[in-house]
C-alpha cells in the first residue's frame, strides 16, 4: 500500500512531549456515512463512530463501486498519536466488522497505556488491510494518509467499509478502548467479467 503525504512530516522530543492524550481522524474518502465535526467526532464508539451516548446525522451518502477495482482511502489525522489504521469490510450487517485489536498495555499513574497492537500481514474477510499509514510522528498540518484498497467482486446493495485507528502511548477512551472509527456506506456492483468471491456473505 501506498502513503501519500502533501508535507515531509516533522517531528521533535518536545513535540511528542506536549502530544495531546487523544487522537482524531477524519475520513475524507469515502464519503462517512455520519456527519463530524472538524476534529471528526464521533468517532469513538466501534464499529462506526456512535452508539446510544454518542449520536451521530447520517449523511445519507453512499459511494458505488464496482467489484474487483479498488476504493480510494484518504485520512486526516487532526490530532496526532502514534499507531497505525486497519479497514474491513461488512456485507449483510454491521456485526460482521472484527473486534478492535487486543492491544499490549503497561501500567502507568494514569492506569493502562497502550503499546502495540498485532497486525495481520495477510488479513482475511473481513478485513482488507492491516497495518496501514503505520507511523511514530507527528504529521505536519496540511499532511494526510491516502492509498488504494482493492475491492472483492461482491454484489452487496448496502455495505459498510470501516476505517478504524488503532493508538499507542494512549490511555483508554470510554466508549472506544485504544482504538477511532469512521465508516462508509458503499453500493458494490459484481463484475461479471470476474469469479465472485464466495469467501464474503451472501455471495453466489
Amino acid at each position: 500500500m501506498k502513503r501519500v503525504v502533501s508535507a515531509a512530516l516533522v517531528v521533535s522530543a518536545a513535540l511528542l512531549a506536549a502530544a495531546p492524550a487523544s487522537a482524531h481522524f477524519i475520513l475524507l474518502a469515502p464519503d462517512a456515512w455520519v456527519e463530524v465535526n472538524q476534529l471528526g467526532d464521533p468517532q469513538k464508539a466501534a464499529p462506526c463512530g456512535t452508539s446510544d451516548i454518542t449520536a451521530g446525522k447520517p449523511t445519507g451518502k453512499v459511494t458505488a463501486l464496482k467489484g474487483g477495482d479498488t476504493a480510494h482511502i484518504k485520512i486526516k489525522e487532526t490530532i496526532y498519536h502514534p499507531g497505525h489504521y486497519r479497514v474491513a469490510l461488512s456485507v449483510l450487517d454491521r456485526k460482521e466488522l472484527p473486534p478492535d485489536p487486543v492491544a499490549e498495555t503497561k501500567d502507568s499513574p494514569r492506569g493502562p497505556i497502550s503499546v502495540s497492537a498485532k497486525i495481520d500481514p495477510a488479513p482475511k474477510p473481513p478485513v482488507l488491510a492491516d497495518g496501514l499509514f503505520v507511523h511514530h510522528e507527528r504529521p505536519a498540518p496540511d499532511a494526510f494518509w491516502e492509498t488504494d484498497i482493492k475491492l472483492p467482486n461482491i454484489n452487496c446493495a448496502l455495505c459498510t467499509l470501516q476505517v478504524m485507528q488503532f493508538m499507542e502511548e494512549h490511555g483508554p477512551n470510554k466508549e472506544g478502548d485504544f482504538s477511532y472509527h469512521h465508516c462508509a456506506d458503499l453500493k458494490i456492483t459484481a463484475n461479471p467479467a470476474l469469479p465472485a468471491d464466495k469467501r464474503w456473505p451472501g455471495q453466489k
